[in-house]
């Protein structure tokens, strides 16, 4: 059962970075210092909310990193374990305040708190790249594809919770 069950998490991951890679590459805003903005983070809160951590991370690592190798290469190791650590930080702060906070309600921090994350991890990297000062000009643009990965991660995920597939068979909590 077990080998099943860890063949289903695999899949699964497997599919979401697919996903994240795709929905990574479909939307390119260039950002100010040779990055961009994409729709990219509702899928990598959708993989937080899905997965275990380790799963969860490397959808979402290895699926935004993946679409940095299409012209941002440089980007590629920074977005790996940033964008790994949004679905770990999605996931944790859900598991751990749902029960006090209700479901809704922690699925927001969680997400606002991996946003935050995310914006400040490319503020660093980018700060050791091309500087402090300069690197945040970046700030706003990151702020603004968080909120939008954050509304769309919420919708996305609010969807699939009033599905058959994934109410009946109950498969969040097999796979989480």
């Amino acid at each position: 059962m077990s080998d099943k069950l860890s063949l289903q998490k695999l899949i699964t991951a497997s599919l979401l970075a697919a996903l994240v890679c795709v929905v990574t590459m479909t939307v390119k805003v260039p950002s100010p210092l040779n990055g961009y903005l994409n729709l990219g983070d509702c899928i990598i809160l959708l993989s937080g909310w899905l997965l275990p951590p380790v799963y969860g991370f490397l959808a979402a690592g290895v699926g935004s990193a993946l679409a940095d190798l299409s012209g941002y290469a440089l980007y590629a190791p920074a977005t790996l374990i940033i964008k790994g650590a949004m679905a770990v930080i999605f996931f944790f702060c859900f598991k751990l305040m749902k029960k006090k906070l209700g479901s809704f309600v922690s699925m927001i921090i969680g997400g606002v708190l991996a946003e935050v994350f995310m914006i400040l991890g490319y503020y660093v990297f980018e700060g050791f790249l091309y500087g402090f000062a300069p690197s945040a000009v970046n700030i706003p643009a990151n702020g603004v594809q968080g909120c939008a990965g954050l509304v769309l991660g919420l919708i996305l995920i609010k969807m699939l919770e009033k599905t058959k597939i994934i109410s009946n068979s109950n498969i969040r909590s097999k796979l989480s």
